[in-house]
């Protein structure tokens, strides 16, 4: 009895953490250019009370760093679909079915590591209370 009650709440747990974590990916709405260099150069003149000519060289500058950053995304997706198209051509329709799931699943896990460390860091950063 008790293992069911145990694998009862295993499952309950596993499908909240799940439903949590989709959420919090379905509510992330990918933002404009424009919104993100906002966000940036409003958080950086409240932490670090930047003047007006700050203010605005920094938004020039964060404008740059966002334009080549999705110049790099735009380029690497182009990549991705190229190698896509000539493996197609090497390997089965088989083969390329799983060299397909295998690379998602790759990506998938690097996203979760990447998820944790942040979250490892958040955890760092807050201070402890006593």
């Amino acid at each position: 009895m008790k293992k069911l009650i145990v694998a009862a709440l295993l499952v309950v747990g596993l499908t909240t953490y799940a439903q949590e974590k989709e959420g919090r990916r379905a509510g992330k709405e990918k933002l404009t250019s424009e919104q993100k260099v906002n966000l940036q150069v409003k958080k950086m003149t409240k932490d670090l009370d930047l003047n007006e000519k700050q203010t605005k060289d920094v938004r020039a500058l964060v404008a740059k760093q966002v334009e080549k950053r999705e110049a790099i995304k735009i380029q690497m997706q182009a990549e991705k679909e190229a190698v896509s198209v000539e493996m197609k051509k090497i390997l089965t329709a088989e083969q390329y079915a799983k060299w397909e799931k295998n690379r998602d699943e790759k990506i998938e896990n690097f996203k979760e590591k990447m998820s944790e460390r942040k979250e490892k860091r958040k955890s760092q950063a807050l201070p402890k209370s006593n």
